[in-house]
């Protein structure tokens, strides 16, 4: 089965939650609507519900009446998450009545509806800045126990079977913190492998840290930052399978693994790529998009403490479906107690 539609099978396994705040969005709702048509996820749409039924009938989509519409204007929950709102902020300022006002952001609600265990993820950028998306989350729903370093990983499904889980790796971090000291790098490892559980289904996340260098085989303060990572990695989670440092084609190629770095669990069978900063892995993944000709998905945020995607401004209503499944699919890997 291919990547994308086992993570849609699995989603379907075991339906989670989704808010779509950005409701009246004419790809989002279409995307709302082939989701409750396939049946991967619960939907909950954030907004006026004549407003959302008269885009529909627009739109000539036939589902959105599965969907939970929450208008925060009317809903007998408004209050109560105002109060929660007040209680997360009110040492930072927020006062009931800012509460009061901020709750009716659409974005702001979703992720107090996910706060207060109402739902499960949430979905927002096809309208919205990638600031005003997590600038809820981390407020709200705040970073995972142990983490305080929010990153992004990509799915890359190459031809090259050979490489990865039958040509499929995930790489982090690709899209939020430019330039992670070797405490942050270690988190993106531990965040950037528990995605490759959750969302690609690998059952042996095997986690290359990777370099310029391979076991020292050269010497510069960057490869120092990535040895120490690795460290603390193992310290966050030690059932980790990492290593590192290790430069990518002692990371992915038997032959090169084992001359470089003999001994090695990791090399030449990585399937989990981190890489020492932004820069890189926005440069790498785009490359390997472009020049290798494969599929890039994502990017999947991480490290929150329950899931908040967010989408490009350019995204299609597939790429709006198929953050969905994968929304779910983290979701249904959190601990709700």
């Amino acid at each position: 089965m291919a990547l994308i539609e086992s993570i849609i099978a699995r989603a379907k396994s075991n339906k989670q939650r989704i808010v779509l705040p950005e409701s009246l969005e004419e790809r989002t709702l279409t995307a709302a609507d082939k989701s409750l048509a396939d049946d991967i996820a619960d939907i909950i749409l954030i907004g006026n519900p004549d407003e959302i039924f008269a885009l529909a009938d627009k739109l000539g989509l036939k589902n959105i009446g599965k969907a939970t519409i929450i208008d925060p204007a009317t809903s007998e929950k408004t209050e109560e998450y105002a109060q929660l709102l007040f209680q997360l902020r009110q040492k930072k300022g927020m006062t009931i009545e800012k509460a009061r006002q901020q709750v009716l952001d659409p974005l702001y609600f979703g992720c107090l509806i996910i706060k207060n265990g109402d739902a499960d993820g949430q979905i927002s950028g096809a309208l919205s800045t990638t600031g005003d998306t997590l600038r809820p989350a981390l407020q709200i729903i705040k970073c995972a126990p142990g983490i305080s370093c929010v990153s992004g990983a990509m799915l890359l499904i190459t031809k090259a079977q050979q490489y990865g889980e039958e040509g499929v790796l995930v790489i982090g971090d690709v899209a939020v913190t430019p330039m992670p000291d070797a405490n942050q790098l270690a988190q993106i490892a531990v965040c950037t492998a528990q995605t490759a559980k959750s969302v690609a289904g690998f059952d042996d996340p095997r986690v290359a840290m990777l370099s310029f260098s391979t076991k020292g085989s050269a010497k510069h303060e960057v490869v120092d930052k990535v040895v120490e990572a690795t460290r603390l990695a193992k310290e966050l989670d030690p059932s980790l399978n990492i290593d590192g440092e290790l430069q990518a084609d002692a990371a992915l190629v038997p032959s090169v693994g084992q001359k470089k770095a003999p001994g090695s669990d990791i090399a030449g069978k990585a399937n989990v790529l981190v890489v020492p900063c932004l820069e890189v892995g926005n440069i790498s993944y785009k490359l390997v998009e472009r020049l290798g000709n494969a599929e890039a998905i994502g990017p999947i945020l991480q490290g929150i403490a329950s899931p908040v995607n967010d989408l490009s401004r350019g995204c299609s209503v597939d790429d709006i479906y198929k953050m969905v499944a994968i929304t779910a699919c983290q979701a249904q890997k959190v601990d709700k107690k």
